[in-house]
């Protein structure tokens, strides 16, 4: 898509910020008004907007596709998606050890261990395993989770979305979005078990793409976050 306007920027809108191209306000894919209540919100995606060239590139424009997401999915399935997150505490990544070798283990239970540690004293206690088989958690401990992610606004919902997915952990999430650990520390964190690996056998170019592709969703999680509480 060309470029059609000369100047994007961002304005008051009726009930927050909307970003506009040449004076006019954009709007979701589903045609509704995109208006976020953050002004540096809306400031940085009027920025995404206004460093495109003379051909539009959608994929670039991350804060604003998770912005639309969040209006035109989200909050219509407020309730779904808070089920959908909270789900990942019964079978969270760092509850599953390795039993072998034990390098790999001693590395698990030196990094994840305070995680959870923390997330147990915030939230509720996890149990580990080891291996792959699945580990009954309390319920008590699942309604904590479910609770603590329900207590989250609409936006805040769709960055921990996004968190949750590609570091397939709640605990990593809540704790980057809480300010525990930032983007960089929740990727290694998460990717713990594939460092190991590749430390031995090599990273093929698929496995590289797809490393890449989390990194950037987990930093996208934490900035859309940081800019939503800038207000």
């Amino acid at each position: 898509m060309k470029r059609f306007y000369k100047e994007a920027a961002f304005g008051l809108a009726e009930s927050g910020y909307a970003v506009l191209l040449d004076g006019k306000p954009i709007r979701t894919p589903a045609k509704a008004a995109l208006v976020v209540k953050s002004r540096a919100l809306a400031e940085a995606m009027a920025a995404e907007w206004q460093s495109q060239s003379e051909e539009i590139r959608p994929a670039e424009l991350h804060l604003t596709r998770l912005a639309g997401t969040v209006i035109d999915l989200v909050e219509p399935r407020r309730a779904q998606i808070v089920a959908e997150i909270a789900k990942y505490a019964t079978t969270d990544l760092l509850c599953y050890r390795a039993e072998n070798p034990p390098e790999l283990a001693k590395r698990q239970q030196d990094s994840w261990q305070p995680l959870l540690d923390w997330a147990g004293t915030r939230y509720a206690r996890l149990e580990t395993t080891q291996g792959v088989s699945p580990r009954e958690q309390a319920p008590e401990a699942l309604a904590a989770y479910a609770k603590a992610v329900g207590g989250y606004d609409s936006m805040m919902l769709a960055a921990l979305y996004v968190a949750t997915s590609a570091l397939g952990s709640l605990v990593l999430a809540l704790a980057l979005l809480e300010g525990r650990i930032d983007a960089g520390q929740a990727f290694a964190t998460s990717q713990l078990d594939e460092d190991f690996q590749i430390e031995r056998w090599g990273e093929d170019l698929e496995a590289a793409k797809r490393r890449a592709s989390l990194k950037e969703d987990i930093e996208l999680a934490a900035r859309f976050a940081a800019l939503h509480r800038a207000g």
